[in-house]
């Protein structure tokens, strides 16, 4: 079942470059098709599937026991992001067949998501760190595409500045996986845990190069100066896939695995990251109030959402390093994954917003807009619903998580990342205050007066997602989180965990 995961996308890519130029329309088809199969696969994986799922590709056995297959491995943590990609991947998807009708060459845009879609199963579900990095360029390669894809002006200016940047991230990663390969003779994940020696300098230079790197591919505060360009420019579900999907699969992802399940837990870099979370959700937040551009503002606000996750996370292991409350550290991490969840759904559901205002109103300038809900009810709703969880407010699921990764704080003796917490969630709020006022509310201005609400599969999937935006709040409710939640934050905790899971060490 694992290799179906890299199989189906890479499949319907390859349909869709080779019959696309006679069935224009067979692109998202396939695309709507293989996510559909796709989410429901790991919906089962999560509630009635085994708890970890090891492929050697390949079938070699071990030589001087050393693991020369390459593995591909499903465990409690990797369920939660392919879930993640499966069911924003599939809403994006169906939102794009009404939305992409306005490019040409729509088979082009199918096929290069189907690719982008296989390269974050790829990272997500790859044992060893080269085939990771290979997975990486795949959707990165797709990504700077896709960015581009209505070839204006503007988009193509972003897509340089990402490309540059992305180039060079990917340098730092593959000369952390160069290092990692000298000093162990293995490239397998679980093997390297084995094999690397405890603290020292060694580790210290290729945790910063690997956290440089991967940092870069996440947007983290300092490294987040291609974000808003690339987020704002690209067509809308776009926009919404790399938000909602892309830096956490290739970015986020790869540094928690790395640095619970691979490097031993340091407290050096459990406080790097913790500081990095921290200034993330600040800069991130300041930076995105003063903007007017729709989508650019919504672009900062992934920047200051993503620090709220790598927060609770650090928190988890800097309370994991010091030897201090499990209990604690494993709600820290808990509200950092659940906050995860909820920033795919909300945060995709708002760059589908700004898309439907912009695909109407062929505008993403908040001064220009105004008294669109009397026009766009379903879009002004949904859009309502999504600020009110990026928000934090109750009863919506932004809310849920943020309280936990809080209390958490509380609990551990961190009152200033608590208050920091609280204040980026306060301003955040006034932020979407202004958003819903100069978009939604008010008087219509008179060029937008025959507007209407946007085609059914773009409304269809913001809908849905406002309504998963209410119903992962039920993720606070220990049953429901013991489905979810509970087996990634053991994978994460127990860190030698995984090692013994796959090569048996």
């Amino acid at each position: 079942m694992i290799v179906l995961y890299i199989i189906v996308p890479l499949s319907a890519a390859f349909l869709t470059v080779i019959f696309g130029k006679w069935l224009p329309t067979l692109g998202k088809y396939l695309l709507n098709a293989a996510l559909l199969f796709l989410t429901g696969l790991t919906l089962y994986l999560i509630i009635a599937g085994p708890e970890a799922l090891i492929y050697r590709v390949g079938g070699f056995a071990d030589v001087a026991d050393v693991p020369i297959a390459i593995f591909l491995v499903i465990d409690g943590f990797t369920k939660i992001l392919l879930l993640i990609v499966s069911l924003v991947g599939l809403l994006v998807a169906f939102y794009s067949v009404s939305y992409t009708k306005q490019y040409t060459g729509e088979e082009k845009f199918y096929a290069l998501f189907s690719l982008m879609l296989a390269g974050m199963y790829g990272v997500i579900i790859a044992g060893d760190i080269f085939n990771l990095y290979v997975f990486l360029e795949i959707a990165s390669i797709a990504s700077y595409a896709l960015v581009s894809f209505g070839i204006e002006k503007h988009q193509l200016e972003a897509t340089f500045k990402y490309q540059v940047l992305g180039g060079v991230s990917s340098l730092i990663i593959l000369t952390g996986i160069g290092f990692l390969y000298w000093g162990t003779g293995t490239l397998n994940l679980a093997d390297i845990a084995t094999q690397l020696p405890d603290h020292n300098i060694y580790n210290l230079f290729v945790s910063v190069l690997l956290i440089g790197g991967f940092g870069l591919k996440a947007a983290m505060f300092p490294f987040h100066s291609w974000l808003p360009d690339a987020h704002s420019s690209a067509p809308s579900p776009i926009s919404a896939m790399l938000s909602g999907v892309l830096i956490k699969a290739v970015g986020i992802y790869v540094i928690i695995r790395l640095f619970f399940n691979v490097f031993a837990l340091n407290y050096q870099i459990a406080v790097a990251i913790t500081v990095l979370g921290t200034m993330s959700m600040i800069i991130g937040v300041l930076l995105a109030v003063g903007q007017w551009d729709f989508k650019r503002l919504l672009a900062y606000h992934s920047i200051s959402q993503m620090g709220y996750v790598v927060l609770g996370v650090g928190i988890g292991m800097l309370l994991l390093t010091t030897g201090k409350d499990e209990k604690i550290a494993a709600l820290a991490i808990s509200g950092g994954l659940f906050h995860l969840i909820n920033h795919s759904l909300f945060k995709g559901l708002l760059f589908l917003n700004a898309g439907s205002v912009e695909y109407r109103t062929g505008t993403r300038d908040l001064r220009k807009m105004g008294g669109l809900a009397k026009k766009m009810p379903v879009t002004a709703g949904s859009s309502f619903v999504a600020s009110m969880s990026i928000s934090g407010i109750p009863p919506f699921n932004g809310f849920f998580s943020k309280v936990i990764i809080i209390i958490a704080a509380v609990q551990a003796g961190f009152y200033w990342l608590a208050l920091f917490a609280v204040l980026v969630s306060v301003i955040t709020l006034a932020s979407f205050t202004k958003v819903l006022k100069y978009g939604f509310s008010g008087k219509i201005h008179s060029q937008h007066e025959k507007i209407k609400e946007v085609p059914f599969s773009m409304s269809f999937s913001m809908t849905l997602l406002a309504v998963l935006c209410l119903v992962t709040s039920l993720l606070i409710l220990p049953g429901v989180r013991q489905v979810f939640l509970t087996p990634a934050v053991d994978v994460l905790i127990e860190t030698v965990q995984y090692s013994g899971t796959v090569v048996g060490l």
